[in-house]
């Protein structure tokens, strides 16, 4: 495959995560995007209303917003670590290949 057609492949691949990125919010109105923490608890709370968790959470974090960080913080780490994985083992196979 040429360079060109590798960069228009590779610009439409960025064009297409984008656009199912934004699509659902552009054509779900009203929508409510929750989690799925909260969804599993009000399906467990409406088969069995006396179910008690075993535990609680060791931190509540005083706002949305907090917590929004918070997660977002763990995905960007994750993402570095495994990005971080990627590089270190795509070096170690161009190191391997011999030199023509």
């Amino acid at each position: 495959m040429s360079q060109s057609k590798k960069g228009l492949s590779n610009w439409l691949l960025v064009l297409g995560v984008i656009a199912l990125a934004v699509a659902p919010l552009i054509f779900v109105r009203g929508g409510e995007f929750s989690g799925a923490d909260g969804k599993a608890e009000e399906a467990i709370n409406e088969i069995q209303p006396e179910y008690k968790p075993w535990f609680k959470s060791f931190f509540e974090p005083a706002s949305g917003e907090i917590e929004s960080l918070l997660f977002a913080s763990q995905a960007a780490l994750g993402a570095g670590v495994v990005g971080y994985a990627i590089g270190l083992y795509k070096g170690r196979s161009q190191q391997q290949k011999p030199k023509e």
